[in-house]
């Protein structure tokens, strides 16, 4: 009789690890499993939509933003946070009639090339922290640049980043406290812009 309780008692705790153990073992395997979501509402629809989560081993510090825009980056203390609108290769060629080869003395960046670098970080670095996901769909959010031009900041339907109608090509490159959105035009002030055309006309002629 007693023999029997024993045996009864080793398998009813036998049992209830085992149920305990399986138990363990879903739930893990449920975690695993389940894919990490965020649920993100814009501000102007009203809409929710869930995207899941880019894991990507991808080093962003590594994308090339061209040498006029790491010389745009190195002008920034490296201990702040910064957004800099910078704009492509192509576009400070396209532009502003900067390349990289023509504006090289020696080893160094050209006074005149410097100058109109250091103007243009003017309107396109926001002294806080902006990445895409900041910005809400449908909506403009404006900031003040450090040089205290205004910037009408927008998204469209694919994520890009738009400025002051200036659409991005790449958006949330990080560089250390620094989120850097490559554009595909110049963000400039009006007189700014024509003084550049009025450089273009005098060369075109």
């Amino acid at each position: 009789m007693n023999m029997n309780r024993g045996l009864f008692l080793r398998n009813s705790i036998a049992f209830v690890w085992l149920v305990v153990l399986v138990c363990c073992l879903f739930v893990v395997l449920i975690s695993v499993l389940r894919l990490p979501e965020v649920t993100t509402r814009t501000r102007a629809t009203g809409l929710c939509c869930t995207t899941k989560i880019r894991e990507t081993s991808e080093n962003e510090s590594s994308f090339s933003i061209g040498k006029f825009g790491e010389m745009m980056i190195e002008m920034l203390p490296e201990d702040l946070a910064f957004t800099v609108f910078v704009p492509s290769e192509r576009a400070f060629e396209r532009d502003l009639r900067l390349r990289t080869n023509d504006s090289l003395v020696g080893e160094k960046m050209s006074d005149d090339t410097y100058a109109i670098v250091s103007r243009v970080l003017g309107f396109s670095a926001v002294p806080r922290t902006l990445t895409s996901g900041d910005v809400p769909y449908g909506e403009a959010i404006l900031y003040d640049s450090i040089s205290g031009f205004v910037l009408y900041i927008s998204k469209d339907v694919d994520g890009m980043v738009v400025v002051n109608r200036v659409r991005s090509e790449r958006v949330d490159v990080k560089r250390k406290n620094i989120v850097v959105h490559v554009m595909d035009g110049v963000i400039m002030d009006a007189e700014f812009e024509e003084s550049v055309q009025s450089d273009k006309d005098e060369e075109d002629n």
